[in-house]
């Protein structure tokens, strides 16, 4: 096995407490795990350094790159809890090579039928930020199960045995809980010994439709919460093509308009249109045009994108080369905007007309994990797990999320609730292709941050040739020009938040073009990117983690 050495960042990062864990790390722990690592045979990037054990294990032991995202996300529940819990959510994208497609795992729960527009407005005025009122039906379970069933090798009792070992010695109380559940999972899956995929679907039915299902009703309903039997019993996961955007001879792959991530793509439409290469890494014309271009492509995102199942979302227009035409003019090299222009793509016009009114909305929220996986046989997985602030629903020990918080409650506005309606969530994998085969997955957590950031790790590599680790912790830079994605808080006009590594005469000349500049508060960093990187020529995976954040990769 070959693993990159530690420096002291990675000690400093090993020694201390990880979220959910009752023992504090060492280098004698885990002797092997940094923020970077490469090898030929398979490579993990992710969260806690137990779950990264968790997905190297799978691949050491002859599993596929989605047995090993799956062991990692289902260990990630517990390593990363305050962030991501086992009723929450993981939209995943797959690299199928046996099969040469990219899919989507839609691993994203709905509303539940008595979560109205009508039951928020007249009890809260808004949907909470915490709380069981919150609970989208947990999507996560059958998400991997779904993932398991479709590409993998290994039998659920295989994919959770790291994650019981993590629960069996810590010491929060619902850690004891979860085990029984999960170990009553197990069980059924048993009723089916010598078929593997019969068994996945008895987990499945066992939890969305059997006893844990009629558990998780009893309780909600005598605890205030909305979420029934029948909302469980009809979940469905579905398995969608991928949006996509081709970049300077690439294709970058993001999830449908349910997800954040196509404006992503719309950013780099916009982005084709300047010489970023010759403006410079990081120099003040290369951070202005970025942000400019991220602030259209967000104005879009606030007012158009939705559930497809329920809204008319004009995907293609937004996506078109025509529409990012039209629109980059409005990017003023010299001026920050300071106005959301929203464009019109249904009737091709640069600026919409009559933007639609917006309510008020609440605090800000932004808690995830990430998980990026590659095999030696091809296959790539880029997924985003998520759920937090929400409540554990008694002596199941299962956690269910808040996501509900990513609707509103504005009568006509295309993300406003319905019962059966999926959020417009801000967890946004993503996938980067050259010549028809990966070379890079990305994932991030930081809520509204995540395709910001994303955005910029990828640049680094592609069109500044930076190594993973260098992509990774390279100043960064974010606004706030956009509608909050939990509880819909309201923009900052014009603000540009600034690591404080850039130069001097980046501030001062960013500021003169009227950008509202911060640095980092409280973490101190901005969004926590883990990416994998694929040398088609040598079949090398290189993978990092973002140091300050407490990413974590191995590879053999």
């Amino acid at each position: 096995m070959r693993y990159s050495s530690l420096g002291l960042i990675a000690l400093i990062l090993l020694c201390a407490p990880v979220a959910g864990q009752g023992k504090r790390l060492t280098k004698k722990d885990f002797p092997d795990i940094s923020w970077q690592a490469a090898g030929k045979n398979g490579a993990v990037c992710a969260g806690g350094a137990e779950a990264v054990v968790a997905g190297r294990d799978a691949l050491v032991k002859g599993g596929n790159a989605i047995d090993a995202a799956v062991a990692t996300i289902f260990a990630l529940s517990i390593t990363d809890s305050e962030r991501f819990c086992f009723g929450g959510e993981v939209p995943i994208l797959v690299y199928d090579a046996k099969r040469d497609v990219v899919e989507t795992i839609c691993g994203l729960g709905t509303a539940p039928k008595l979560a109205t527009r009508e039951y928020f407005e007249k009890r809260k005025g808004s949907i909470p930020a915490k709380g069981v009122e919150s609970a989208a039906v947990p999507a996560m379970v059958d998400g991997c199960l779904s993932a398991l069933d479709r590409y993998g090798t290994i039998t659920f009792a295989d994919a959770v045995q790291p994650t019981l070992r993590i629960l069996d010695r810590h010491e929060k109380k619902w850690h004891a809980d979860l085990a029984v559940t999960i170990r009553r999972m197990i069980d059924a899956e048993k009723q089916s010994p010598s078929d593997r995929k019969r068994g996945l679907r008895l987990v499945a039915d066992f939890f969305y439709r059997g006893p844990i299902a009629r558990e998780l009703d009893a309780w909600c309903s005598a605890n205030g919460g909305l979420l029934r039997y029948t909302d469980l019993a009809t979940h469905v996961t579905r398995i969608e093509e991928p949006t996509s955007a081709d970049y300077r001879g690439y294709v970058v792959y993001k999830c449908g308009f349910w997800n954040q991530g196509p404006y992503l793509l719309q950013t780099l439409r916009l982005l084709e249109g300047f010489d970023l290469k010759k403006m410079g890494h990081n120099r003040p014309d290369t951070v202005h045009a970025m942000t400019e271009a991220m602030k259209l492509a967000l104005a879009d995102r606030d007012v158009y994108y939705a559930d497809p199942l329920f809204v008319d979302v004009p995907g293609g227009a937004l996506l078109s080369k025509q529409y990012a035409d039209l629109r980059r003019p409005l990017i003023d090299m010299k001026k920050s905007s300071h106005a959301r222009q929203p464009g019109d793509p249904r009737g091709m016009k640069a600026i919409l007309d009559k933007p639609p009114v917006e309510g008020k909305g609440g605090d800000d929220s932004q808690d995830t994990t990430t998980c990026v996986v590659a095999d030696k046989w091809g296959n790539v997985v880029a997924a985003t797990p998520s759920g937090f602030n929400g409540v554990v629903a008694g002596k199941t020990g299962i956690t269910l999320g808040t996501r509900l918080q990513s609707l509103n409650i504005w009568k006509g506005h295309p993300n406003c609730i319905e019962p059966g309606k999926r959020p417009r969530i801000t967890l946004t994998p993503g996938l980067v292709f050259k010549d028809g085969k990966p070379v890079l997955a990305i994932s991030v957590a930081g809520g509204d941050l995540q395709d910001q950031t994303a955005l910029q790790v990828m640049l680094n590599v592609l069109d500044f040739g930076m190594s993973p680790a260098e992509a990774v912790t390279a100043p960064r830079f974010a606004t706030k020009h956009h509608l909050g994605s939990f509880r819909q808080t309201p923009p900052e006009l014009g603000s540009l938040v600034l690591y404080p590594e850039f130069a001097k005469a980046t501030f001062e000349d960013l500021a003169a073009r009227g950008h509202k500049i911060s640095v980092p508060a409280k973490k101190g960093h901005l969004a926590e990117p883990s990416v994998i990187v694929i040398d088609r020529k040598t079949g090398e995976l290189r993978a990092a983690g973002d140091p300050r954040a407490k990413r974590h990769a191995a590879a053999y």
